[in-house]
Parts: C-alpha cells; sequence; structure tokens
C-alpha cells in the first residue's frame, strides 16, 4: 500500500466503536441510514442499515450491509462481507476473504465467485473503515483494491480539501476523501471529521456527474 505511512503495531490508533445515524437522500427519495462499529475477538464488525422514510416507504425496500474486519498496523483486513439491498434490486452478496490463500470466495445472487487477492482488498464497507485508519495513521494511499461483482478493481482515492459542514450531530472541521473505480461512473466522497477518528459526518456519491446520493449526520454515541 504505496504511500501509507508504516506505523508500528505499539503505536498505531485504533478505529473507535460507535454508533451514527444520517439523514439520507437517495435521488428524489429519503431515508435513514444507522450504521455501528463494534469490536469483536478477532477485530471488528461494521453495520450500515438503510430503511426508507415518508413516501419512499411505499416504495419499499431497505439496504442492510455487513462487514467483519481485522486490522494491523499498516491498515483494516476484511474477513466476511454480507451485503442485502432490495433497494436497487441488487444481488445479494456474501463474501468471505482468506488471506492465508489469498483469495475471496462466496456467491453474488446465484453466481458462485471465487477470485484470487493480489494483495490487499476491499469490500464496499471495509474500504470507509480503511480510509479512516489511514488518516489517524500517516495519510491514505492513491489506490487501493475493491471487490466489484466478478473481479477486484483499483480506486484512486484523492483529498478534496477541507470545509466545516454544521450537522443536527454538531459543526466539524473535516476533510474530503474521494474515492472512485477504475471504469465506474461512480464517485463517493467521505467528509470526515478529525474530532471524531475522522468518521464520515457527510457522505456524497455522483453518477455520471450528478449527485444521486448524500446522508448526512443526525446523531453520534461513541463507545
Amino acid at each position: 500500500m504505496a504511500g501509507v505511512i508504516s506505523v508500528p503495531d505499539a503505536f498505531a490508533t485504533d478505529l473507535t466503536p460507535h454508533r451514527a445515524q444520517y439523514r439520507v437522500k437517495i435521488s428524489v427519495l429519503s431515508g435513514q441510514l444507522n450504521t455501528e462499529l463494534r469490536t469483536t475477538e478477532s477485530g471488528y464488525i461494521a453495520t450500515h442499515v438503510i430503511k426508507p422514510k415518508g413516501i419512499a416507504k411505499l416504495r419499499g425496500g431497505h439496504m442492510n450491509v455487513r462487514s467483519e474486519f481485522t486490522t494491523v498496523a499498516d491498515g483494516v483486513r476484511p474477513v466476511r462481507f454480507h451485503e442485502i439491498d432490495t433497494i436497487r434490486n441488487d444481488p445479494e452478496t456474501r463474501i468471505q476473504f482468506d488471506w492465508t490463500t489469498n483469495q475471496a470466495s462466496g456467491t453474488v445472487g446465484s453466481e458462485d465467485v471465487l477470485l484470487q487477492l493480489d494483495g490487499v482488498s476491499h469490500d464496499n464497507v471495509s474500504i470507509q473503515y480503511e480510509l479512516m485508519h489511514d488518516l489517524l495513521n500517516g495519510g491514505p494511499s492513491e489506490t487501493y483494491v475493491l471487490f466489484d461483482v466478478d473481479k477486484m478493481r483499483v480506486a484512486n482515492v484523492r483529498n478534496v480539501g477541507t470545509r466545516e459542514i454544521e450537522t443536527k450531530a454538531g459543526n466539524y472541521e473535516v476533510v474530503g476523501i474521494q474515492h472512485q473505480k477504475e471504469g465506474s461512473s461512480r464517485v463517493t466522497t467521505l467528509w470526515c471529521a478529525a474530532e471524531l477518528d475522522y468518521l464520515p459526518v457527510l457522505i456524497e456519491q455522483h453518477r455520471n456527474g450528478k449527485l444521486n446520493f448524500r446522508a448526512t449526520m443526525t446523531h453520534y454515541t461513541p463507545g
């Protein structure tokens, strides 16, 4: 992971367990995103759940994503990933990362998946915590590798500057970290607050230059 300052185990700053809520806009629909990061005996479990609200409830659908991962001095290592997304009608995804064989295996819908891992790779949730970990420990790399249905894709990362953001959870000085998979029209920007160990207080996703997803923090509870 070129570009990340290596930090010995004894001095690496760990992620902070927490719960957070966000107000969500998906195109013209609204909802609520609940996230939680908790520790386990071997690492962490992160869950992200989106539930529609208002008129969006009439359309039904929800998103429930769970990522289990461990941390080492130079970052995050995903172990298991499970995603159900009936909002976008994506196929259910179950992936297990085996770092002894360097393979990712599982299912995407009814299709079996087996991919060879060439170095550290991430799922769509663990990448957020990798970026948070790296911001706490020297700064993010310019590229990461992400799982994408039937192959691994390189994601390019760049710093888009700092700003102040006012939310219902408080006012924060944030840094914008943007990532985009090569060949994808989706660009995701995480506006991360150092005060919250670089947890995003605002998440935005643009597709073909148009904003189609925004999540703004409304509540944060550490521990």
